[in-house]
């Protein structure tokens, strides 16, 4: 078997994240890296080896991700061991056309650009990557990989809006996102609990700086919590989640706010930073709740709609087999996890302290009815294995 070099690219509204690996009879990372807080004062750039070694570490300030995008790429080229067989990028939204895992060309990046409208705050900012990486790598294969690609099989009682007809026609439906990631963890549902496991009834829960959760019941997506947009659903870190349309209506014609004050608020004004003005970091958040009330209500009513979520999936699904806890909150907070599960005993959820104190991989008791898990999410190498498979067909 062939050795292939396969680069991701995973972009965010503010951050690059990428990874390159080496894949023959198995994945193997060589590097990973990432350009944060894009737009801000305080950027930061670093990539790390495969034994966690720091290759390069700098403090940056990009103004936009056109300009995140030249730095990096630029970096990429004066390392000849960056020189990948195939780029895979991860894009939020493939709007009503595009769900499975499509190889780039000129008649692609085209039809992605007119569905920006869909994902404003995430589809420009990926294209732009893409690009830069075209004209970087412009002989080797490069793929999208879409988001909502785990969920285009959603029933329509979970996919329809109660809208018009003429509206649903033209894509206003159910997308669902963070597929990349549910994809991971369903994988390692398996591999860690068996065939039966990943055939059971899963919440998985990507709880990070954007949030959501997945119901999965017989290996397929049946319900999650963002729709149209990675804007709605649970309560984000600056995003608000899911919203009564009535309050859009009352800030457009009492507040006299205009449609791009309020995308503003709802993606970057909203959600912890907006419940606690104070920060939309979790960690920090905790250590000022004692003494900042504002701190206590923005974790409060995080914990209170995820725990919502859960019930409501749990119903939908007929009950629940396994819980994972995944993204940065999810897998570093273990006072979170406490308190999102608190309560949820009559579903069968509980937890053991002393193993969610370590953040062991299984938090729950060994008797519990539902098993309660921790597992790291990996998009990036999500990416690879989809890219990895359309490189392996082109040269087939």
């Amino acid at each position: 078997m062939l050795k292939k070099k396969i680069l991701a690219i995973n972009t965010g509204s503010s951050s690059i994240k990428f990874a390159l690996y080496r894949c023959d009879a198995e994945e193997q990372l060589l590097f990973t890296g990432s350009l944060t807080r894009i737009g801000h004062e305080s950027g930061a750039f670093c990539v790390r080896n495969q034994g966690g070694g720091t290759v390069c570490s700098e403090s940056v300030r990009v103004v936009d991700h056109e300009a995140a995008s030249n730095y990096l790429f630029s970096w990429m080229a004066s390392q000849a061991a960056f020189k990948p067989d195939a780029v895979g990028h991860r894009l939020v939204h493939g709007g009503p056309r595009y769900f499975s895992p499509q190889v780039v060309s000129p008649e692609l990046i085209a039809a992605l650009e007119k569905l920006s409208p869909f994902a404003p705050e995430h589809l420009p900012q990926a294209l732009t990557a893409l690009r830069h990486a075209h004209k970087l790598f412009p002989e080797i294969l490069q793929v999208t990989c879409f988001d909502t690609f785990f969920h285009a099989a959603m029933p329509p009682v979970a996919r329809f809006y109660p809208l018009p007809y003429s509206i649903r026609r033209e894509g206003v439906v159910r997308y669902g996102f963070h597929g990349l990631s549910y994809e991971y963890l369903l994988d390692e549902v398996e591999r860690l609990g068996g065939r039966e496991a990943k055939q059971g009834r899963i919440i998985l829960a990507h709880l990070g700086h954007g949030a959501s959760m997945a119901a999965v019941k017989g290996a397929q997506s049946i319900d999650t919590s963002m729709g149209f947009s990675p804007a709605g659903g649970l309560m984000m870190s600056t995003r608000t989640g899911d919203l009564d349309p009535g309050v859009i209506l009352f800030l457009l014609q009492q507040e006299k706010m205009s449609p791009s004050e309020i995308k503003e608020m709802i993606y970057r004004r909203s959600g912890l930073l907006g419940i606690s003005g104070i920060s939309d970091e979790m960690q920090a958040l905790l250590s000022l709740e004692a003494e900042k009330p504002q701190a206590h209500e923005a974790i409060e009513l995080f914990c209170y709609r995820a725990k919502q979520c859960i019930g409501s999936f749990t119903a939908a699904m007929g009950g629940l087999d396994t819980l994972v806890f995944s993204g940065g909150i999810g897998e570093e907070s273990r006072e979170i996890r406490r308190r999102i599960c608190e309560g949820l005993g009559f579903l069968g959820i509980t937890v053991d302290d002393s193993r969610n104190k370590i953040s062991s991989a299984v938090i729950s008791p060994p008797d519990a009815p539902v098993t309660v898990r921790v597992i790291k999410t990996n998009e990036e190498l999500m990416i690879v294995r989809h890219t990895l498979a359309l490189l392996r067909g082109a040269v087939t």
